[in-house]
């Protein structure tokens, strides 16, 4: 009878510790989604609104004066999750889409004397890699050369030569939304050309922002003399030091610096996650509101981070998992995303940030949806 309980005992513990690595290992699965929310479902949704839509304009009902990065960041996500899905169909509607840029819209191409300009670069980039015309590397590589190219033009400031005589961009700023901006150009310049003089200047850059930038808890403020860790800021600089990484190769020198940096990022970020998945406007502060773009940059990171193996798969992956299923929800019949923070600039009032409007298929919520997808098929 002993014997017996004794055996019974021994399988109910069995079943229970299996049960429980089954729970678990389910709650880190980045690979399969209930109906309707995996990524190849969600990213074609997506990608087939952003097809459909005319040129962005910060919400304006006008046309734009020139193609803006929300839209860039966007027709990246595009052509990233169409690449990543196998769908050469919908690559060619993004390269359809392009193509008035090289005639009838050419107007619409950003100078590249700005970071917001200059990361126009990546998606000429994308496009070469997935179609080899050699009209859209040129394109691509002038606008990442001319980022470390002698300061030039009407938007030069006293500071930007002293930045290009330091190694650095002269388009350097200081502001953390240029962490995604630079670096997404450069390391897009990489991986079309092979070269790595541009990942390495990246990453030079990257380091310096770090050094100068980030708060002992890992996180961001959106300005040096405005000391709240604003979602969507912080995201740009999770999605950067991502979009860096999953590139920049072994020996780098800077690699370590900017791993070290990007860990203890997520570290401070898995705190802040809300109970519902999302993470809130002001990162910190519960009285804030769950808002979408900070959540899909954050869930971006996340998911490279446990793809890649530089984070713990069984620490992240439920945390990555319930933010791309929670910021499911968000995206409504007509594949917008909602409760996406409008354009914001810096401010010394907790107010002004809570107070944001919430805007519904704004392309920066849009983006990294996308970007999210892309990464869950990487």
């Amino acid at each position: 009878m002993k014997t017996m309980m004794a055996g019974l005992l021994t399988v109910l513990v069995i079943s229970t510790h299996t049960a429980s690595a089954q729970k678990k290992s389910g709650a880190a699965d980045l690979v399969h989604f209930p109906k309707g929310c995996s990524p190849k479902e969600v990213g074609k949704r997506v990608a087939a609104r952003f097809v459909a839509s005319p040129h962005a304009n910060f919400g304006r009902p006008t046309p734009p004066s020139r193609i803006n990065y929300p839209e860039v960041c966007t027709w990246y996500g595009a052509l990233t999750f169409a690449r990543e899905s196998g769908d050469k169909a919908l690559t060619q509607q993004l390269a359809a889409r392009f193509e008035p840029l090289f005639t009838t819209e050419a107007k619409l191409v950003p100078v590249p004397d700005h970071v917001d300009y200059t990361v126009f670069g990546s998606v000429p980039l994308e496009l070469y890699m997935q179609t080899k015309e050699a009209r859209y590397l040129e394109m691509g590589q002038r606008f990442a050369d001319k980022q470390w190219g002698p300061p030039e033009g009407p938007r030069v400031k006293p500071e930007s030569q002293g930045y290009y005589d330091r190694g650095l961009t002269w388009q350097t700023r200081m502001w953390i939304d240029d962490m995604f901006m630079i670096t997404a150009v450069q390391s897009q310049a990489y991986r079309a050309t092979g070269n790595a003089e541009y990942i390495n200047r990246a990453a030079r850059e990257m380091v310096v922002y770090l050094d100068s930038l980030q708060q002992p808890n890992g996180l961001f403020y959106h300005a040096p003399d405005v000391p709240y860790f604003w979602g969507r800021g912080d995201g740009w600089m999770a999605a950067g030091m991502s979009e860096l990484l999953r590139s920049l190769p072994q020996d780098n020198p800077n690699r370590e610096r900017i791993m070290k940096g990007y860990k203890i990022m997520m570290a401070s970020l898995l705190k802040y996650q809300a109970s519902d998945g999302m993470w809130r406007q002001l990162i910190d502060d519960p009285a804030s509101w769950p808002e979408t773009s900070g959540t899909g940059m954050f869930t971006f990171a996340m998911i490279t981070g446990v793809k890649n193996g530089w984070l713990d798969a069984a620490t992240y992956g439920p945390a990555a998992r319930k933010a791309w299923m929670a910021l499911v929800t968000y995206i409504d019949e007509h594949a917008d995303v909602r409760e996406v923070c409008e354009g914001t600039n810096k401010k010394n009032d907790r107010q002004y940030y809570l107070d944001r409007g919430r805007i519904t298929g704004d392309m920066h919520g849009q983006a990294p949806v996308l970007w999210c997808a892309a990464a869950l098929l990487r």
